[in-house]
């Protein structure tokens, strides 16, 4: 089966993103309050976290974005691994470690789109990754920041796709770092903040993804009215 890449129990990318806004922030901070119930009750501590990297002494951060890459590319959840990101190495290393990972995952999944071609692109994401690639291919570094910024569209599934378009490597890249630092700071930051989830940072960290979430939501809407390629990308993601 295809994963679904904009589908989540049914509904649309263009409905998320025209459900009026204090609904979508009311869910949001519902959902993340939640979670902080949840961690606060049941998580283990940052510091029997953080002994499960002690072994590796100054190349654990490297072990981690070794394994976050890898994992990264087999679509577990970036939100995921920059909160074990925060656990790990708390919100100032975890972030750049967050970054840093964003980034050479990326590249990687660039590089595997690149190499599997149409023909192994097309088993995976199909007519979606090719609606994508064409988003990429004409709009470049801006499209890839916007995707990076999108509510409701997964990172992986943009990278691999980007991989059957003529987007340039150095485009990819930077693009992840300026769209993917917003919510690699405030998952970063939240997993820093499990030990103390009514600290100022987890506030901040929440209003930092909520924002990049509405940004991403409106550049969206904005490219969509400007770009065949990104409206043809988005009709094809409704599918």
């Amino acid at each position: 089966m295809r994963p679904a890449l904009v589908r989540s129990g049914g509904g649309s990318i263009v409905a998320r993103l025209r459900r009026e806004p204090r609904t979508r922030l009311a869910l949001l901070l519902l959902v993340l309050l939640g979670l902080f119930l949840l961690a606060a009750d049941r998580a283990p501590s940052p510091q029997q976290v953080r002994a499960l990297v002690e072994p590796f002494g100054v190349a654990g951060p490297l072990v981690f974005l070794l394994a976050a890459t890898a994992l990264h590319a087999s679509f577990v959840p970036g939100p995921l691994l920059a909160g074990t990101s925060g656990l790990l190495f708390g919100p100032v290393l975890g972030t750049a470690v967050t970054l840093t990972g964003s980034v050479v995952s990326a590249l990687v999944e660039l590089a595997v789109g690149r190499r599997a071609g149409r023909a192994g692109m097309d088993r995976i994401g199909g007519a979606r990754y090719q609606a994508l690639a064409g988003w990429l291919e004409q709009h470049g570094f801006a499209a890839v920041v916007i995707l990076r910024l999108a509510p409701v569209l997964p990172d992986a599934p943009v990278s691999y796709a980007a991989g059957l378009s003529h987007v340039r490597t150095w485009q990819i890249a930077a693009g992840t770092a300026v769209g993917a630092a917003p919510r690699a700071f405030a998952y970063t930051a939240l997993g820093g903040s499990l030990a103390n989830v009514s600290s100022p940072l987890a506030y901040v960290a929440v209003g930092v993804i909520v924002v990049a979430g509405l940004a991403g939501a409106v550049a969206i809407r904005w490219q969509v009215r400007r770009s065949r390629a990104a409206a043809a990308a988005v009709r094809e993601l409704e599918q």
